[in-house]
């Protein structure tokens, strides 16, 4: 039930306590970067009237989606928020995916039924969003249960933004996950913001996770912008759940870069804020640390990711862009009513 706090610190370190190997440290590059230039290509297509509906970036935020995501094993349920694009990609969604779901193109996971990253596959472990806010934490909860009743060693993980907190349905979901010592992480992502209102004036706190105390389940602290310390946390984390310690509540401290949706230009975050966290940007951090670390050969190793990324995307978006819109006559298919 107690509480650790991580210190914002620019350097990257990797914890004692996590194993980890080359090919991971340049796999979870990879998948930062991937998150950045997707959403990077899907704003130029919002511009160009090609996104139908909304687009929500997590610029600034990718660090947290990528390592928690990676924490995870085979057997384990992933619910992303709609911010949580990189957590997908991690799970084995692919980019062309994600592009043609965005642009309502008949080859999208939903067939162009629906938008941005309401889609799921229970196959996979990964159930779809809900757009009611907080809605996910009882979702999960039903989720973790299942597995403790069949005696699974495996567990739920979710999303919560600072505002979701102030749900009822975060407070129920929680609770009732306590109460049950169910194998949940739920994972805070204080972002600053939800939407226009500064975390301040939402909570008198300046930790949100010191609520954990209060549902007496474990809470931490987190660098969200630290993609090492996102991945060791949710594995110590996944072992507390899996000793029958019951849920852990992890506060990401990070910071939305971008207003809510494309459509929002920011303007109540002062700049001074702004400038200050992109100084801590989590993947110019990183690339820091592989290079200082010399994890990488050279700049060129990293360079040619970038590149490889750039193909992948390039044929993405072309191939989503030439396949055809849904023929109305699958309306009524796939669909309970």
């Amino acid at each position: 039930m107690a509480k650790q706090s991580t210190s914002e610190k620019y350097e990257i370190t990797v914890p004692k306590s996590l194993e980890i190997d080359r090919m991971d440290f340049l796999e979870l590059y990879y998948f930062m970067v991937l998150n950045r230039k997707i959403e990077k290509r899907l704003g130029i297509l919002y511009r160009q009237g090609k996104v139908v509906g909304g687009l929500y970036s997590s610029l600034g935020q990718e660090a947290c989606s990528i390592g928690s995501a990676y924490a995870l094993e085979d057997g384990d349920f992933l619910a992303p928020m709609i911010r949580n694009l990189g957590s997908v990609l991690v799970r084995g969604v692919q980019p062309i995916d994600l592009i043609a779901q965005y642009c309502a193109r008949a080859i999208s996971p939903t067939r162009g039924k629906d938008l941005n990253l309401h889609f799921g596959s229970v196959d996979d472990g990964l159930i779809a969003p809900v757009s009611v806010v907080g809605a996910l934490i009882p979702v999960m909860a039903g989720v973790a249960l299942e597995m403790k009743m069949r005696g699974k060693q495996n567990v739920a993980l979710t999303y919560i933004g600072d505002g979701g907190m102030s749900t009822g349905a975060f407070h129920e979901g929680i609770n009732f996950a306590a109460v049950q010592r169910l194998p949940l992480i739920v994972i805070v992502e204080n972002n600053q913001y939800a939407y226009s209102t500064p975390t301040s004036r939402q909570a008198r706190i300046e930790d949100l996770v010191d609520r954990a105390e209060g549902y007496g389940i474990y809470g931490e602290v987190v660098d969200g912008n630290n993609v090492m310390a996102m991945l060791d946390a949710v594995r110590r984390s996944r072992l507390k759940c899996l000793k029958g310690s019951g849920p852990v509540l992890l506060e990401a401290k990070t910071f939305r870069r971008k207003g809510h949706a494309e459509h929002d230009p920011a303007e109540y975050v002062p700049e001074s804020l702004r400038t200050a966290w992109e100084a801590k940007d989590p993947i110019d951090r990183y690339r820091r640390f592989l290079i200082e670390n010399k994890i990488v050969k050279s700049v060129t190793e990293l360079e040619e990711i970038d590149g490889k990324i750039d193909g992948v995307l390039e044929h993405s978006v072309t191939e989503a862009m030439e396949s055809p819109f849904p023929n109305a006559s699958i309306a009524t298919e796939d669909v309970y009513a």
